[in-house]
């Protein structure tokens, strides 16, 4: 649920990364970060928890336009679904939209269906229905030898046919075509709700 700060003119969105543990979360939110200019940034802050770290920063994109008159603020954050206790509920508080980041390597399968199960869960925890909320499927990894073929991952993580992208996080192949996807539709529910 988008806050809006009528002082400051904006509207606040939050845009959680969902995923197994060492998926590509962080190097998706470093790659966008670091591509950011400074004046339109936070500081990249970041949680310890027991087993991943959860990264997070806002900004404010001056190319996506206004939503009635009002800038749309967009906060990142980093969320192993594995990840457990009040933190996570946290987190996922108010979201927006979820980038899920799957694993693409074959042996990773299991694992992708067990957080995407956890997620929806979640979700559902906090009065949320996944189906119903902006959601992205990035595939990362999709370089590695043992990377599954896209159609096969569709399949199993997909069948819903949500936006879905491959990528390569720590070269920044489909981090920006996956981040401006889950904009585009958190912008445009922004459009219908206030219309």
């Amino acid at each position: 649920m988008s806050i809006i700060s009528p002082s400051k003119k904006e509207i606040n969105c939050k845009i959680v990364y969902c995923g197994p543990k060492d998926a590509g979360k962080s190097s998706n939110l470093n790659f966008i970060y670091k591509k950011i200019h400074s004046g339109e940034k936070t500081k990249l802050s970041s949680l310890n928890n027991d087993d991943e770290k959860t990264l997070f920063f806002s900004f404010l994109p001056l190319s996506l336009g206004e939503v009635k008159g009002f800038k749309t603020r967009f906060h990142l954050y980093t969320l192993p679904v594995e990840l457990f206790g009040s933190s996570r509920k946290l987190i996922l508080k108010g979201v927006d939209g979820i980038v899920f980041v799957a694993d693409a390597q074959m042996d990773k399968l299991q694992t992708n269906l067990h957080s995407l199960e956890n997620l929806r869960q979640l979700m559902v925890e906090q009065g949320y229905d996944l189906s119903k909320i902006p959601l992205v499927i990035q595939y990362n990894k999709c370089d590695l030898p043992n990377a599954m073929p896209i159609n096969e991952l569709r399949k199993a993580l997909n069948p819903s046919e949500f936006p879905d992208f491959s990528a390569v996080s720590t070269q920044g192949k489909g981090v920006f075509e996956t981040f401006k996807s889950i904009t585009k539709m958190i912008v445009e529910s922004l459009k219908k709700d206030v219309e």
